[in-house]
């Protein structure tokens, strides 16, 4: 009976644990972040300054922690088996009708690592 006990316990303190919530954004909306998919609307780029001041609080979160508080990532890049990137667009990607051909559209890349957890955040226009 105390064996089953202590498995219980141990399960739900896992289960605590592995529950991943949203991040803490300060003065993000993410009601427009989610609603501008690819930048198409020019929502994110309103909060360029306020993203880049908290960026670097995003280091070590997971990626379901990531898609919990800003949405599915406009692209995801697998590197390789020990490291992938999510990006969100800020500027109109190519999926959009307003896509500047002629230059690159800033966007925010998220590095994860081989466990899924944010190693580098960059706002950029180059690719990794």
């Amino acid at each position: 009976m105390r064996n089953i006990q202590s498995f219980l316990l141990i399960a739900f303190v896992f289960s605590v644990i592995s529950c991943s919530g949203k991040l803490e954004v300060g003065d993000i909306d993410l009601v427009n972040w989610k609603k501008d998919r690819y930048g198409c609307n020019g929502l994110r780029i309103q909060q360029l300054e306020e993203f880049q001041k908290i960026k670097n609080d995003f280091l070590g979160a997971n990626n379901q922690e990531l898609i919990k508080t800003f949405g599915r990532p406009d692209r995801v890049m697998l590197v390789d088996k020990s490291q992938s990137f999510f990006f969100y667009f800020l500027e109109p990607s190519d999926n959009c009708d307003a896509h500047d051909a002629s230059k690159q559209p800033l966007k925010v890349m998220f590095r994860l690592n081989a466990i899924n957890k944010v190693s580098e955040v960059t706002i950029s226009r180059l690719e990794p």
